[in-house]
């Protein structure tokens, strides 16, 4: 009898604590327990050890943190009619736990299935090119919509990012091509715009060129020409100088004196191998004074008083080294001047043209 009494104890006690081990719930820090007692909400349980009343009683457990839900791709066309494979990626957190879970059967495919929704009709009014280039755009209108709509079911959208876009086969096909021409539009663009500018380049140094080669031939005219004029002064100075010295070395000469100098004259010319003599003087006044100077006639004082005499004034004054250097430098300083390292790039110019020239004359003809 004390053995089944013992039996029926240690059963008794092994059913207070199965009991209370029902009734044991353990809390973690981040989640939030919801206690639903005979279908009645009693209220929120805070992270830690709890006890309820088993068997009648229940919780339900909700995490707190961000959750990543992935969106399944889904086929969308935009507004240019370009189908397009679409998915993307939500962060939410539960923020409300009552709403979370009395609001809304599952909070989790609820919020993919307005995703998708949501996703279908922002890509709808977007061109192809829209939907490529402005990801943020999407992603800012998509965190609006979700957020307004899951508000009510107590949670928080906090981020959205579209994770790929991806065309069908045929629009890759298209939009490959239409890269391909933009890019050799471009590239058709940029050749012509060299060679245009190596036009350019190659007439601004022809131009310059000629103008510094025109500019050289001017200064070396310029030169050339009073070169000759210095010299023609010159000669012309030095023959009036010579004739200076004739007329002074021939003024004590009497009309005997040229007579002796004429018939020298005439015997230099009969010696010649010509046989024609033309006399470039009268000869009946060279008999004359033939005559007279055979009779022994001599000149009055008269004659020699009355006879002209030459003014030296007539010929100017004789012009000075110093003067002739004067007028060189002063010439020299008129003439503009090229500096060496423009003279070197006119070199340059020249020879990169004559090599232009060159090329062009042995490249074959296309």
């Amino acid at each position: 009898m004390a053995f089944i009494e013992t039996l029926i104890t240690i059963f008794l006690i092994l059913v207070i604590v199965v009991i209370f081990a029902q009734g044991v719930v353990i809390i973690q820090p981040y989640e939030q327990g919801l206690q639903v007692r005979l279908g009645k909400y009693i209220g929120r349980m805070n992270p830690g050890f709890r006890w309820i009343v088993p068997f009648v009683s229940n919780v339900i457990k909700l995490d707190l943190r961000t959750l990543v839900i992935d969106v399944p791709s889904q086929e969308v066309i935009t507004k240019d009619n370009s189908p397009t494979n679409v998915d993307a990626i939500i962060y939410i957190r539960v923020i409300d736990p009552e709403k979370a879970y009395f609001e809304v059967s599952n909070y989790r495919i609820a919020t993919v299935a307005l995703a998708q929704t949501s996703l279908r009709g922002i890509i709808g009014d977007m061109e192809l090119d829209e939907v490529l280039y402005n990801r943020d755009v999407i992603n800012t209108k998509l965190r609006d919509i979700l957020d307004r709509e899951t508000d009510q079911w107590g949670v928080k959208v906090e981020r959205v990012e579209i994770k790929e876009v991806d065309p069908v086969e045929t629009v890759k096909n298209a939009m490959t091509e239409q890269t391909a021409a933009e890019r050799a539009r471009r590239a058709a663009i940029l050749r012509a715009d060299g060679e245009k500018r190596s036009a350019i380049l190659k007439a601004e140094g022809l131009r310059q060129s000629m103008i510094l080669e025109a500019e050289g031939e001017r200064q070396s005219k310029v030169l050339r020409a009073e070169g000759e004029r210095l010299s023609r002064i010159l000669q012309a100075q030095g023959q009036a100088q010579g004739l200076r010295i004739l007329s002074v070395g021939a003024a004590p000469l009497d009309n005997r004196s040229m007579t002796v100098l004429t018939l020298d004259a005439l015997k230099v010319m009969a010696n010649g191998q010509s046989t024609k003599i033309i006399f470039p003087f009268e000869l009946s006044q060279l008999i004359r004074q033939g005559a007279k100077f055979l009779g022994g006639t001599e000149e009055t004082a008269e004659d020699i008083t009355g006879r002209p005499t030459m003014d030296e004034s007539i010929l100017g004054d004789m012009p000075k080294p110093d003067t002739v250097d004067a007028i060189l430098k002063e010439i020299q300083d008129a003439v503009p001047k090229v500096s060496e390292d423009e003279l070197k790039d006119t070199i340059k110019r020249r020879l990169t043209v004559e090599a232009i020239k060159g090329d062009d004359t042995t490249s074959p003809v296309v």
